[in-house]
């Protein structure tokens, strides 16, 4: 699976772990940023993974941040671009059966290094439900305008 990801200063050490974890398992791994633990601003990379995934519908995206909040809310502007918020393996179920989730988005202060590993191993396995699903996640694109 080709995977795009990014995060801030907060969850870099998480993002550059969960990179190789990931390279362990066989995925292709896009790195959008940052490259160092210096300060920054999650909006611009949470930008950089959900144009890359939207461009891209066979790819899926991992964003991090200190909560996660803020990647997920940025991400989510993106037409194209259903970014869960995922603390447990029940919501990454979820996020992937119900919803079609395409990027993941997870608190490194909240969360574990070992358990966003098992977060997101769960995230990648779960396939969308569909049927009953599909319409309502096809309403997703209905709500608004997004950029």
């Amino acid at each position: 699976m080709k995977l795009h990801m990014g995060s801030d200063h907060a969850a870099f050490e998480e993002k550059e772990t969960l990179k190789n974890f990931l390279k362990d398992l066989g995925h292709e791994i896009i790195d959008h940023g940052p490259e160092n633990a210096e300060r920054c601003d999650y909006p611009d990379y949470a930008a950089k993974v959900a144009k890359a995934v939207a461009k891209d519908d066979s790819s899926m995206g991992i964003l991090l941040c200190g909560s996660g909040i803020g990647v997920s809310m940025a991400a989510n502007r993106y037409q194209n671009i259903r970014a869960a918020l995922v603390r447990s393996e029940e919501d990454a179920l979820l996020s992937r059966g119900h919803n079609n989730a395409n990027i993941l988005c997870v608190g490194a202060r909240l969360t574990s290094i070992e358990d966003i590993k098992v977060i997101t191993k769960k995230w990648l396995e779960t396939p969308f439900e569909e049927g009953r699903h599909t319409g309502r996640v096809a309403k997703f694109n209905d709500l608004g305008e997004k950029v």
